[in-house]
Order: C-alpha cells, then structure tokens, then sequence
C-alpha cells in the first residue's frame, strides 16, 4: 500500500511555482502511461490552455505534487494526471471530488477512445457517463485521426 493511504492529501490552487513540478510529473505520466499522447513542444503553455479558468494540484507532502487537474470553459476538466507511485490512493478521485464542490454544477471531460485505457475505466467506474464518441480537431503521434469518448457527471 502506498504511503499516501496513510498521509493526508492537500489540494489547492496551481501556483506559478508549481509549473516546474508539474512538467516533470507529467513527464513520468507520458512515460508510464502515454499520457498525453503527443509530448507538447511547450509542455508549461500546455499546462495553461487558453479556456483556462483554474487549476489545482494535490500533495501528499510539501515539494511534491502528487496530481493536477484543471477546468476549462466553466465545467469541463482537463489536464488530470497522478503520480505513477499515487495511483490507487484516490488522488483522482479527491481531485475530481475538489473540483466537482468548486464548479457547483455538472462537469464534462473527454478522453482518448481506448476502452481498455485506465482512464475510461476509471471514469465509468467513479460515476461517469459516457455520452458519444467524437473526431478530435488534432491528430495523433504519425498523424493519425484521435477519437474521443465524451462523459458528464
């Protein structure tokens, strides 16, 4: 079991500072997960999307960000990824939980259509309905279409 089970979790708003932390998190995710399917060119920006309304990151301890989430155009979340070494100790969950109280409302999400993916089985599994499937208006690592499974909660 992992040591965040035993430590309490801390989420708050993304700070400047955090950014760097934040790459280098999402850095391990890409490596371990694929997560986002294509490395960004500049992965601080991509952090930051232009809809961007906030971001949070959770922590286990200080100097460590052990998850991150954002929200965009008022109630759809983006940029969710955890630590490898937190996965199974509800980081998404609080995150998402966090998010959900600040929004006040339904939330939506999208995510690459891989039905044996982590994600989509996380999603589905905490409450999440998958309402269609869509072409994404950017392509894939050789250039290929990237089909996205949309949800509301």
């Amino acid at each position: 079991m992992s040591d965040l089970s035993v430590r309490p979790l801390t989420i708050r708003t993304r700070r400047e500072e955090d950014l760097d932390l934040c790459v280098e998190l999402l850095r391990e995710v890409r490596l371990a997960n694929g997560y986002p399917m294509k490395w960004p060119s500049d992965p601080r920006a991509w952090l930051e999307p232009p809809q961007l309304d906030q971001a949070w990151v959770a922590q286990s301890s200080p100097g460590v960000i052990d998850g991150h989430v954002a929200v965009q155009n008022g109630r759809e979340i983006t940029r969710l990824f955890v630590s490898p070494a937190a996965r199974r100790s509800r980081v998404a969950s609080a995150l998402i939980d966090h998010v959900s109280v600040r929004a006040g409302g339904r939330l939506i999400l999208t995510v690459v259509d891989k039905a044996d993916s982590a994600a989509v089985v996380f999603y589905e599994a905490t409450g999440w309905r998958y309402t269609h499937t869509t072409t994404a208006d950017w392509t894939g690592p050789r250039g290929e279409p990237v089909r996205l499974r949309h949800y509301v909660r």
